[in-house]
């Protein structure tokens, strides 16, 4: 006693064909950003740690006479010198922190807000970076050149391992910035709609 129902299927539909809506390449175009975003920052994140570690360990001594008169120079004689430790540490670990976030727009290549999110901080961080490495390269233009009107001696000559290692780490941290450009424009490509 079972009662079976036929329901005969329309002529007008087609089996085994989808209807593809918008572009099929904008997905693909938006996660290779994605994946793009990701490994800049990690190529960041050496730049900016390298950038601060080089310049935290600058530190070289030369022995004049005697063992108790000495000329130093290290990078927390200079207070621009600082500021770019510290700036660089915390740009290393914003991009740290920010790796989770990339990840979900590798995952989710559609979704704005770890993108919107993403591109605010990392024009923050940009500027923090380049203060930093303008203010050091600065120093280190100084150290390097010296200024005849004020009376300033270059110092490289007599502390040359020293001006190695800071002009070393500004340029580690003008790469770091470089990519911080990158970044912020990939991000604006992948936030424009298709």
């Amino acid at each position: 006693m079972s009662t079976t129902i036929i329901v005969p299927e329309s002529r007008n539909i087609v089996k085994g064909k989808t209807v593809v809506l918008g572009n099929p390449r904008a997905g693909g175009m938006k996660k290779g950003i994605a994946i793009m975003d990701f490994i800049l920052r990690l190529g960041a994140i050496a730049a900016s740690l390298g950038a601060a570690a080089s310049m935290g360990t600058s530190d070289q001594t030369l022995p004049f006479f005697t063992q108790f008169f000495q000329f130093e120079a290290s990078y927390d004689s200079f207070s621009a010198f600082q500021f770019f430790v510290i700036t660089m540490a915390l740009v290393a670990g914003y991009l740290v922190l920010s790796l989770p976030f990339s990840i979900v727009s590798i995952i989710r290549p559609h979704a704005t807000g770890p993108r919107l999110f993403l591109i605010i901080l990392d024009t923050v961080f940009l500027t923090l970076a380049t203060a930093s490495a303008a203010s050091a390269a600065a120093i280190v233009y100084l150290a390097h050149n010296g200024n005849q009107d004020s009376n300033w001696l270059a110092i490289c000559n007599q502390f040359g391992d020293f001006c190695a290692q800071t002009s070393g780490a500004v340029v580690s941290s003008l790469v770091a910035v470089v990519i911080f450009v990158l970044l912020i424009v990939m991000s604006a490509l992948a936030l424009k709609k298709t």
